[in-house]
């Protein structure tokens, strides 16, 4: 069973979230704002964080930092909760350390998707980390996997923020040509890393396990 800590200051839209995740089969943690959940965090460590950025007198920003900064909480994935859009300066200082952001409300079946889209690409990850170790793949090769799947996830997550903050899609476009020209451009730059971790995914995986 996975753990989820939900981190807000709000005792309502804690308890809300608490029994959804306890309807879907996950164990939750509440918080009621950053410096409880920066306590807490230190005792129990979740496999996910859902935290509100509107909070006081710490917001979700500064939370995220102090979890980030923490050299024994760094690694826990967070997922931010908002009532808004993030902004595009929020996308561009917060974006890569952050897995993705829910919008408020949000139904018991959208919650678990974006739960479970995050946790089943972190099993994917170790899975082709251990499969390639087992194959004997020298580990260099293995941490560039690594990072670069970790590069295409937070180009996605920050593609998608500026595509939704602008409203650019189905036959629209920004009005800033120099917005709409840097969202192609991380566009391509994706598709261009997926092409290369394919490449590499393959090549390690194809690697029969030395006798």
């Amino acid at each position: 069973m996975y753990t989820i800590m939900v981190i807000d200051d709000s005792p309502f839209i804690v308890d809300i979230f608490v029994t959804m995740l306890q309807r879907g089969g996950y164990q939750a943690v509440a918080a009621y704002g950053g410096e409880e959940a920066l306590e807490l965090l230190h005792a129990v460590k979740p496999d996910l964080i859902l935290l509100d950025i509107m909070m006081e007198p710490m917001d979700g920003w500064e939370t995220l930092m102090r979890i980030k900064n923490d050299r024994e909480l760094k690694d826990i994935p967070v997922m931010m909760l908002t009532a808004k859009q993030l902004t595009p300066n929020e996308a561009q200082e917060y974006g890569i350390y952050i897995e993705d952001y829910v919008m408020k409300p949000i139904t018991h079946k959208e919650l678990y998707e974006a739960i479970e889209a995050q946790l089943n690409r972190r099993r994917e990850v170790e899975l082709d980390l251990e499969k390639a170790r087992e194959a004997g793949v020298d580990e260099r090769v293995i941490q560039n996997y690594r990072r670069l799947r970790r590069s295409i996830d937070i180009n996605k997550r920050l593609l998608r923020i500026l595509e939704n903050t602008y409203r650019i899609g189905e036959g629209r476009e920004a009005e800033d040509d120099d917005i709409t020209m840097a969202i192609r451009n991380m566009a391509m730059n994706v598709e261009f890393q997926e092409e290369q971790l394919e490449n590499l995914r393959n090549s390690f995986l194809a690697r029969p396990a030395p006798a």
